[in-house]
């Protein structure tokens, strides 16, 4: 099987140069393009039955076109769904990339470009897995298989419950793999068993009914800026933990990570302390962490000597895995009404959110998936928990609440997603292929 793998990499190549991305701020037209690639590559990979799907966003927009692939079980076999998602995050500041984002380069043993690793390496690994699979089994795959590939998780897959609500009896499974996450590191292969929530909101201050020259009014009030600033810094204790009372927050069972792995992995300057408390993995899967994630604020090229009326941030808050994020959001919004300074006016607007994902590595597919990884790597498998969110477990597990829900993919701790310079290590990506294809062959056993 390992000698299909150079047209993994050629076909990963080409879904790289397709800078499809979900936000009105880009051309719709690349998620087209992007969809009917998809689609062709289901159809080298061995499945007759394609569908290209649409259906609107809560806005009443048309949603990104996602890619349904389909064989039916045969002879009582139960059926596996394979998700991934082909749309990418921006490419960002080009300057700050070794090479053209959207053009995969192969170098030092990896694959560099946006998208390679979230997530159209998930993409390939299960098109390619499946192709494998049938190249040795042939009319003898009875297992159902079906391929599901999204066209908008980046930007929180909001028309994805109406599509399912249409067309959910096409994606009815008892098994499912989401080919989007990764491995613990470079050669030691990971089963993802937790997600963390997620709950995005704004939070604006408004000192002034119109702006004020600076040093004429300066002294005896602040300015926005500098309240919203002061407000959020209450966010944090002073270990740099979240101070926003009420949030779950636990230590995790797994494996251990070194203050100098962290710091190797994320790049973390040298005088920069790490905060918060308790073990490492436990601060990055386990318990609350909140980030301010953009600023409406004059830039420094264009500020004028002036008092700012208003100013605006957008936050990032990731929670604990069982947390309810409709009550961690009223929480946010509780400690922001408490802590705004200087009598300042503040309006709290939610943004989105997402539940937190607790699987079962006990369950017959992932004891047969952590069985296939050591099989594959020569290694034993870890079980991991995963900081980020995948809106798409949570429906899909909703929809389908008997479902075993496996969590896997190609990236590693360097593999930097949605940042420039983004890379999968070829060798594992290999392995996740071949490993996915064990799964997939061993399923297929009525044994």
């Amino acid at each position: 099987m390992r000698a299909d793998f150079p047209a993994a990499v050629c076909h990963l190549s080409e879904l790289v140069r397709i800078p499809a991305m979900a936000w009105d701020s880009f051309d719709p037209a690349e998620l087209d393009k992007a969809a009917r690639h998809v689609a062709g590559l289901m159809h080298q990979a061995g499945i007759a039955d394609v569908d290209i799907l649409q259906a609107p966003r809560p806005d009443g927009a048309p949603g990104a076109p996602a890619v349904v692939g389909r064989r039916p079980a045969r002879n009582g076999r139960p059926t596996i769904l394979l998700y991934a998602h082909y749309d990418v995050q921006p490419a960002g500041d080009i300057a700050l990339w070794e090479s053209p984002p959207f053009e995969a380069v192969e170098r030092d043993g990896r694959l560099w470009g946006r998208g390679v690793a979230d997530n159209k390496a998930g993409v390939m690994l299960h098109l390619a897995a499946l192709r494998n699979v049938l190249q040795v089994l042939g009319d003898d795959l009875d297992l159902g298989v079906t391929v599901f590939i999204d066209g908008e998780e980046e930007a929180g897959s909001p028309s994805l419950p109406l599509l399912l609500q249409q067309h959910g009896d096409l994606l009815h499974a008892d098994v499912l793999v989401v080919a989007d996450s990764g491995n613990w590191k470079v050669g030691v292969p990971a089963l993802t068993t937790s997600l963390r929530g997620l709950v995005l909101g704004t939070i604006e201050v408004r000192v002034l009914d119109h702006a004020l020259h600076s040093g004429t009014y300066g002294g005896p009030l602040l300015d926005a800026v500098t309240v919203l600033s002061r407000l959020i810094a209450t966010l944090h204790h002073d270990d740099g933990s979240v101070a926003v009372a009420g949030l779950l927050s636990s230590e995790t069972p797994g494996p251990s990570l070194s203050e100098e792995e962290f710091r190797a992995d994320s790049g973390v300057r040298p005088g920069v302390p790490l905060v918060g408390s308790g073990s490492l993995t436990s601060r990055l899967w386990t318990k609350p962490a909140l980030a301010v994630i953009g600023m409406d604020v004059p830039s420094v090229a264009l500020s004028s000597d002036t008092l700012q009326p208003v100013a605006r941030a957008k936050f990032s808050l990731s929670l604990a895995p069982s947390t309810d994020t409709a009550a961690a959001m009223e929480a946010v919004r509780r400690h922001v009404e408490k802590h705004t300074p200087f009598g300042a006016d503040v309006t709290f607007t939610p943004a989105g959110r997402t539940e937190g994902f607790a699987g079962d590595a006990s369950s017959p597919a992932a004891t047969a998936m952590l069985a296939a990884m050591e099989e594959t790597w020569g290694v034993a498998a870890v079980c991991m928990g995963v900081g980020g969110s995948i809106p798409a477990v949570n429906i899909l597990t909703r929809l389908y609440p008997r479902a075993e829900v496996l969590i896997t993919g190609a990236e590693d701790p360097d593999s930097r997603a949605h940042g420039a310079n983004e890379s999968i290590h070829l060798g594992d990506f290999e392995n996740a292929i071949l490993a996915e294809a064990v799964l997939i062959a061993r399923l297929n056993s009525p044994d």
